[in-house]
């Protein structure tokens, strides 16, 4: 486990939310998901790379048996607002039709994304497309998007740990952080 004082953690400004909130939050989460979808068909998507830590942590808190499958998309790059434009990189390889499908994400922010994967879905015969977010960012959303499961509303910061990252960097963090802008305004 990456300590606090770790070289990783001198680029951010400050802890937003430490790995002990995250595991609570996360347990809760699972607990009420299991509630939720007891005797349903229920497949988790993980949209790669920055849901995989959540994802594998949300899984592990669902006492149910599920079926699991990832997506990737893309609209960030190696900037630290989306571009606007969702491209497809990774699709499904289930047919999802009478599934109860919940996309697990690690951040709703614009919520084009996550507008776009749910609208692409739909057509695909789900019984069901919820969404299950790490973070919610309500202050940048830029489509009419709430998700339906999230543990923590986060104010408009660029974060980075527990699978978010910055170019590809930081993801190994354990906590959440604010990156510290002279990070990414230097590029």
């Amino acid at each position: 486990m990456i300590k606090t004082d770790a070289r990783l953690y001198g680029d951010l400004k400050s802890i937003l939310v430490t790995r002990e909130q995250i595991d609570k939050e996360v347990a809760k989460l699972g607990a009420q998901i299991t509630a939720d979808y007891e005797d349903k068909d229920l497949l988790l998507v993980g949209i790669l790379k920055g849901s995989v830590v959540f994802f594998a942590d949300l899984l592990r808190a669902i006492d149910l048996p599920v079926k699991t499958e990832f997506m990737a998309v893309s609209s960030y790059g190696a900037a630290t607002k989306t571009s606007g434009v969702v491209n497809l990189v990774k699709d499904l390889a289930t047919d999802i039709t009478g599934m109860h499908v919940l996309i697990v994400e690690d951040i709703v922010d614009s919520g084009m994304t996550l507008s776009y994967l749910s609208k692409y879905l739909s057509t695909r015969g789900a019984a069901s497309i919820k969404i299950a977010t790490l973070l919610d960012k309500p202050e940048r959303r830029r489509v009419d998007l709430k998700a339906d499961y999230f543990c923590f509303t986060i104010p408009d910061e660029f974060v980075v740990g527990y699978g978010l990252d910055y170019d590809e960097k930081y993801r190994n963090l354990p906590d959440i952080g604010v990156l510290d802008p002279r990070i990414y305004n230097d590029k």
